[in-house]
């Protein structure tokens, strides 16, 4: 790049520019996941919205690629681009609650765990996800799932306006009044379609004190489990959001007679007062013989931070996912077949139901495209050592396949290449041609490309 150039860009900023070669430059390139080795030509730290349109302008003017950093969670390397220009977010983390109104403004940059402090010290929260250091845009522009979705909906669902800087450095507000076209494009298809400054949730009360599940079962009683748990499921109140997990114990915080043990556990929260939490998850505590119960009353902060050390930034990441009309018992086998055959014992099946406020919402009112899916299977592999990378890779695809037959055809797309076309055509389905054509009014020249929409 053109030194003087640079030196221009960076003489308006608040931020700051980061050039390849650089001092901090191989540090601002890392991500989350420890898989990801991307080069882009410039990082740009943007202080507020007028950062991001002078980065804007200056990609633009010097024909750069734009991909955009929030938290940088997107297990596929999202937030960056060989070659290009990132939009770093990272420093935007401030969070503002109103009370009164029951909402929540959060910048680009923030992370759950941000939002859930600020709505917290209230008594309210926004539905967000289950991994604390994760990024509330990347999170909310592809849907958005957690704890709370079949009562409260995905995180997108609870999205009233946003900022945007958009392809011609021009910043506009999106909401159902203004550019609403946008705002539909945004819940749950947004990457691409420009750089969201600021979100505006609305927010809820949380109860002070809530029940949290935790009961772990032997993987040789999955199957007995997992159909329990289905059983259970179709009668579940919207209150009720679990996950099972196939996985298998790490040495802390458990029994050391559980350490290296597989297992299929039942997760999650109720939503609602905890007395009554208690009684309504008595049921999935008994689902068979449990090897550990560590079910308690505790409160939503307390839980939002339960997965916290289970996802630390530089480890080895590749996630697929898979959403099946129905848990069928072929499909139940084949988790079970697949959780067994994990190469690292880090990596984990999981199973969320869906249902519940979910399918309230009509599948042409927001860009998401798998409304009407009972689960959403995701598949996790994690790891530590790269040698390692083409077995857990392999499991992880093989799985994807196993489950092609009782699948929808969608995918959960915070968990998936985002440079894949066809994967984004198939989890948008009916919504794609619509979202290609706000993407094409936006941004007409593709200045922001980290994914393929056409």
């Amino acid at each position: 790049m053109d030194r003087e150039a640079l030196a221009g860009l960076a003489a308006g900023l608040r931020g700051g520019v980061i050039a390849a070669g650089d001092e901090g430059y191989e540090q601002a390139r890392q991500v989350w996941n420890g898989t990801i080795d991307k080069h882009p030509a410039l990082i740009v730290k943007c202080q507020g919205a007028a950062d991001v349109i002078d980065a804007v302008r200056f990609a633009k003017q010097h024909g750069l690629g734009v991909s955009v950093r929030g938290g940088g969670h997107h297990v596929a390397g999202g937030a960056l681009l060989d070659g290009g220009l990132v939009i770093d977010l990272s420093p935007m983390r401030s969070v503002r609650v109103d009370a009164a109104a029951n909402t929540v403004r959060a910048e680009g940059g923030a992370l759950i765990s941000d939002v859930d402090r600020e709505a917290g010290a209230f008594g309210l929260c926004v539905p967000l996800g289950v991994v604390p250091d994760t990024g509330i845009a990347g999170l909310t522009l592809a849907g958005g799932l957690g704890l709370l979705r079949r009562k409260s909906g995905m995180t997108s669902d609870n999205l009233i306006s946003a900022d945007v800087v958009t392809a011609g450095g021009s910043l506009v507000r999106a909401s159902a009044e203004e550019n609403p076209d946008l705002f539909w494009a945004l819940r749950g298809g947004g990457w691409d379609m420009g750089v969201v400054t600021s979100f505006e949730f609305r927010a809820r009360p949380i109860s002070p004190e809530i029940f949290l599940v935790f009961t772990a079962y032997p993987i040789e009683e999955g199957r007995t489990v997992l159909r329990n748990f289905r059983e259970f499921m179709a009668g579940a109140p919207d209150e009720m959001s679990p996950l099972a997990i196939v996985w298998t114990f790490p040495e802390e915080p458990y029994p050391k007679e559980l350490w290296g043990r597989q297992f299929v556990a039942v997760v999650g929260i109720y939503d609602g007062p905890a007395d009554e939490g208690e009684r309504a998850y008595q049921p999935l505590r008994q689902l068979a013989t449990p090897l550990m119960d560590a079910s308690e009353r505790t409160t939503y902060l307390a839980v939002q931070h339960l997965f916290a050390e289970d996802y630390p930034s530089g480890r080895r990441y590749y996630w697929k996912s898979s959403y099946l009309p129905k848990l069928g018992d072929d499909a139940i086998d084949t988790l079970l077949d697949f959780g067994r055959r994990r190469p690292s014992p880090l990596s984990s099946v999981d199973v969320w139901p869906l249902g519940g406020a979910l399918d309230r919402v009509d599948p042409q009112q927001t860009a998401f495209g798998q409304r009407g899916a009972g689960y959403l299977i995701g598949i996790e592999a994690n790891w530590e050592d790269a040698a390692a990378d083409a077995a857990n890779v392999a499991w992880a695809r093989e799985t994807t396949a196993a489950l092609e037959p009782h699948s929808t055809g969608g995918s959960y797309l915070n968990f998936e290449d985002v440079r894949d076309h066809a994967v984004f055509a198939r989890s948008h389905g009916a919504n794609f041609d619509r979202l290609a054509q706000i993407k094409r009014k936006y941004d007409p020249d593709n200045l922001f490309r980290s994914r393929r929409l056409a």
